[in-house]
């Protein structure tokens, strides 16, 4: 299996489907394990180069850290440099900021941005609203939670924001999250995250970041989608949002048909 060799010795795990320019990857997040999007990226292997990597910590990357969000913008914009830009890249929740971030500074590596649920966000952004992570107590007592039950928590986290699974699926899931990921690598960059304010980044991309919404995408952790949509309008103008009922993992077809527009427009 592919990996990269980092300057401080860490060996960060990728793989690599398909062929086909634009490349796509997939910017691996905090609470990500493979198979997540594998609908939507085996029909876009079909025309593209797809690409996918375990963060540090993470799979079968080593297992050393940091785990902040500096130094796995830097391991993406090592990884995009290997696949080969400039890239398609998608991304949800930290990963979304980790990427704006790579690619307002190389536009070289990045055509566009494609944020899967909502834009890359600061907390600040979502103050007084109804989202759970508008609330410092709500936010906190689930970081700490993490810290004292890491299953516990990510069961209440993966109950609330993916309804569709049945019990036997969240056992399995949380039992593999567990194992693909452990608990101070999720904490740590779930701290880092929560720090982060990705806001000029996002904004440096203009036209180049698309926001792919849905309704009740995080569950009760964001406000509802009117809101979300809003406070997207008003710190991101220029980013075109495209609703995408219900969602990438229930709609995987539509999902790779809006993804590879994207592409053709980018390939130019």
């Amino acid at each position: 299996m592919p990996e990269l060799s980092r300057p401080d010795g860490a060996r960060i795990h990728y793989e690599v489907r398909g062929e086909g320019e634009p490349s796509i990857l997939l910017a691996s997040y905090w609470s990500w394990v493979p198979d997540t999007y594998d609908d939507v990226l085996d029909e876009l292997a079909a025309e593209h180069r797809v690409a996918t990597y375990h963060l540090r910590g993470n799979g079968d990357s080593s297992r050393e850290g940091p785990f902040d969000m500096e130094t796995d913008a830097d391991d993406l914009e090592a990884v995009l440099e290997e696949v080969g830009g400039p890239a398609i890249v998608i991304a949800t929740a930290d990963s979304s900021n980790r990427a704006v971030d790579v690619a307002a500074r190389r536009p070289d590596l990045v055509a566009a941005v494609i944020c899967f649920g909502a834009a890359p966000f600061a907390l600040r952004q979502f103050a007084g609203t109804e989202g759970m992570v508008a609330s410092q107590t709500v936010v906190g007592a689930f970081v700490e939670m993490l810290e004292s039950n890491y299953r516990g928590a990510m069961r209440t986290f993966m109950e609330a924001t993916n309804p569709q699974m049945s019990s036997a699926e969240l056992r399995d899931r949380i039992a593999f999250q567990a194992e693909f990921c452990g608990a101070q690598a999720a904490v740590e960059r779930l701290r880092a995250w929560l720090d982060d304010d990705p806001s000029e980044a996002a904004r440096a991309l203009g036209e180049r970041l698309w926001i792919f919404a849905a309704a009740d995408v995080a569950g009760p952790w964001l406000p509802p989608g009117p809101e979300v949509a809003r406070i997207t309008h008003e710190t991101l103008p220029k980013a075109r949002v495209i609703d995408l009922e219900p969602g990438p993992v229930s709609n995987p077809s539509g999902t790779a048909e809006e993804i590879r527009r994207i592409a053709s427009t980018a390939r130019g």
